[in-house]
């Protein structure tokens, strides 16, 4: 499908610069534009590639400058990434989607399965599982007993879900995902560690997403609790009784342990690392590597172990760097002390 530089502006309320009647059928990435194809500036570090871009057109904030003309169409808009985001999201809803089962699946008789579903080969439905309309389970994918999925979910190759775990509605879970394994409960005895059961479930809300090889483990007993909006990354960890509130987002390799509460609307750096019962307030934002021992207020951005502000995590670190040679000038102070001592 081609659209138009105004058939685009028209749709995300901008404003075209050079020829209304540019065409593309693609995206691509500015620094490897082509002609046919649509991209966008957000980042200042990038407007250098707009005066060569081979684009046919670019999406560009209302408030960036350009220094000298520029062969490409420009719509001009007050946030082009979001402009973009919004683009990608009608490409991504025009593509057709896969329906019906495949004659190697296996469905349990038990199963209750909606209208206009794809169930991928060598997929595993187990009893009294339910399955929404529109959903797809792509193949190789588990869907354990008793386990619910509502409408508009993409399952992809790989995820298991465990028996008993509830999910929402339009919620993505991508491939090695683990949803619903035991929590890691043991209890040291005088021959080793006795297994705690796990008997609880995973609860995760509308509008999900997960990545790659992400576990989620089962709560001891209730439920671990995904809210409604949530994002996480690739290879995060989120432990068994864990609630993270509506609308966060993780970067990869964050762990979370056992029992901690965690607020809506923060943002999480790569590799954050939470203590276990614990609470995180509300729009908490944690810069990568911090590690946090114990309770956080809502509304601060922190970074570090423990987390304190950028400010002083900076100066901090400064001071870190010369402690060397500070051990080296207390240790002469201390020699000459002990001299200046020796005379007396």
């Amino acid at each position: 499908m081609e659209f138009t530089a105004k058939q685009i502006a028209d749709f995300i309320g901008g404003k075209v610069e050079g020829d209304i009647n540019a065409t593309v059928n693609t995206f691509a990435k500015i620094e490897e534009g082509t002609k046919g194809a649509i991209s966008f500036l957000s980042n200042p570090k990038y407007i250098h590639y707009i005066y060569d871009t081979q684009s046919s057109i670019v999406l560009i904030n209302n408030d960036v400058e350009l220094e000298r003309p520029v062969n490409t169409t420009l719509i001009r808009v007050d946030n082009a990434y979001e402009c973009v985001a919004k683009l990608l999201q009608l490409y991504d809803a025009a593509r057709p989607k896969k329906q019906g089962i495949d004659s190697l699946a296996f469905i349990s008789p038990k199963a209750t399965i909606g209208e206009n579903v794809y169930i991928g080969a060598f997929a595993y439905i187990g009893d009294n599982a339910v399955i929404g309309n529109g959903t797809m389970v792509y193949p190789h994918a588990t869907i354990g007993d008793n386990v619910k999925i509502g409408e508009k979910c993409k399952i992809y190759p790989n995820v298991v879900i465990y028996e008993g775990c509830k999910l929402g509605n339009e919620v993505t879970i991508h491939s090695g995902s683990v949803i619903g394994a035991d929590g890691f409960g043991f209890a040291p005895n005088t021959e080793g560690y006795a297994k705690i059961p796990q008997i609880g479930i995973v609860t995760i809300e509308d509008n999900v997403e997960i990545g790659a090889n992400t576990c989620i483990d089962r709560s001891t007993m209730g439920s671990t609790i995904i809210r409604k909006g949530v994002k996480l990354d690739n290879l995060i960890q989120v432990a068994h009784n864990v609630e993270i509130g509506e609308n966060t987002v993780m970067s990869a390799q964050v762990g979370i342990a056992g029992s901690t509460k965690i607020g809506s609307w923060c943002m999480f750096g790569g590799q954050v690392g939470l203590a276990g019962h614990i609470t995180v307030g509300d729009k908490t934002f944690l810069g990568a590597q911090s590690g946090v021992p114990g309770n956080i207020k809502g509304d601060q951005t922190l970074i570090g172990t423990p987390p304190m502000e950028p400010k002083a995590y900076f100066k901090s670190q400064a001071i870190f760097r010369k402690l060397p040679d500070m051990y080296k000038q207390i240790n002469e102070l201390q020699k000459q002390l002990d001299e200046l001592k020796g005379n007396k």
